[in-house]
């Protein structure tokens, strides 16, 4: 009998992936029960489920035969205080990542997001201007590739670079290129105060704090269609300037964040927008004028748009704003109904390199088919 007859199970009416159903569910619970049943599953197209707090992002996959739940691959492994690193299992909530004793993982990931899953969708939230992205923040990393053999790259020391540029194409890979069961990240210290500065100002004022030097650890903004816009500012430390960015934008200072911090705007449909510094007021603007609902970094050039209605007008003005901004825009979320005549992803920068990579790690295309930028 094999790992697959072991593990595998009927799929539910829940296991469905971007309107597209699968047939089987496995749960490994350990990385060498996970490389047996994906040798075993050779045969079979598969999609990997963390939290399933973003398993509705990107394009539906071409055919879904197995869902392989990383939710038993749970538990801190190691937390190295003095070495401000932390090993985890690909399954393990970012709620255990968040109460580790005076460090943390600065990457604000809803605390039903796994350590995997969080990894393979590069995600990040407000904090990314000051401590980075996944990619940023993840020094070590055990893989299942999709014939079965386990792989690993980087190590438990922050200055080991060896292993870089493997980890970090597995961060943001979508799970299309084989399935994460072991996360090593750089942690930082808790830090001894955190202030919001929180003001009903236009997006170009982020400027002005960023002029200032505060050393911000988020600079985000938020603006509704017929609303006023507004800006948050997160400054973390030993020294208190909360009073000074509050006069800087006539803003109230709190120790709680505004209630849209690092929530992603409302809608059917949700588009991320990039683009240099200078342009987030014009990304802003335009997104508002197109009935959406904006939240984002001002400081790191990365904004969320949130609507619901026919996408396919909108997402091109909203493309057309990003390009001129100097970036890009990516559709996450859409209706399933749209889905298949949406352009998703837009134009894709080294695209031919990434399907020669696709095709070295997963020649039988087999993981997550079709979920990834180009139908990778």
């Amino acid at each position: 009998m094999s790992a697959l007859d072991d593990l595998a199970v009927k799929a539910g009416d829940d296991d469905v992936v971007g309107g597209v159903p699968a047939r089987l569910v496995a749960a490994p619970a350990s990385t060498e029960e996970a490389a047996a049943l994906i040798a075993a599953s050779a045969d079979l197209n598969v999609v990997i489920r963390g939290g399933g707090t973003k398993i509705e992002w990107g394009t539906p996959p071409r055919d879904l035969d197995l869902i392989i739940d990383t939710r038993r691959l749970t538990g801190v492994v190691e937390h190295a205080a003095g070495d401000l690193i932390t090993v985890v299992r690909a399954g393990t909530p970012m709620a255990e990542l968040h109460a580790l004793p005076g460090q943390q993982l600065a990457l604000d990931a809803p605390a039903t997001a796994t350590a995997g899953g969080t990894v393979a969708a590069n995600a990040s939230g407000p904090r990314r201007l000051r401590y980075g992205t996944a990619r940023d923040l993840l020094i070590g990393i055990t893989v299942v590739r999709p014939d079965g053999t386990i792989t690993k790259a980087g190590g438990k020391v922050v200055k080991n670079v060896a292993g870089y540029d493997l980890g970090k194409l597995y961060t943001g890979s979508f799970g299309t290129l084989g399935l994460i069961t072991e996360c090593v990240f750089r942690l930082h210290p808790v830090p001894a105060t955190a202030f919001f500065v929180r003001a009903a100002a236009p997006p170009g004022s982020a400027a002005r704090i960023l002029a200032g030097q505060f050393a911000a650890s988020a600079l985000e903004v938020h603006a509704v269609p017929g609303a006023d816009p507004e800006i948050a500012v997160l400054l973390e430390g030993a020294a208190d300037r909360s009073a000074e960015v509050a006069h800087l934008l006539d803003g109230e200072v709190s120790d709680e964040p505004p209630p849209w911090w690092g929530v992603t705007p409302p809608g059917t449909v949700l588009v991320k927008l990039t683009g240099v510094l200078s342009q987030v007021p014009a990304l802003v603007a335009t997104a508002v004028g197109a009935g959406a609902t904006v939240t984002g970094s001002a400081g790191a050039g990365v904004l969320y748009a949130g609507f619901t209605g026919d996408p396919h007008g909108r997402v091109e003005l909203l493309r057309a704003a990003a390009v001129r901004a100097g970036g890009h825009a990516v559709v996450l979320t859409a209706p399933d109904d749209v889905r298949d005549t949406l352009d998703m992803w837009g134009p894709v920068p080294g695209l031919a390199l990434m399907r020669r990579v696709k095709d070295q790690f997963d020649p039988a295309h087999r993981f997550a088919p079709g979920r990834f930028a180009g139908g990778i």
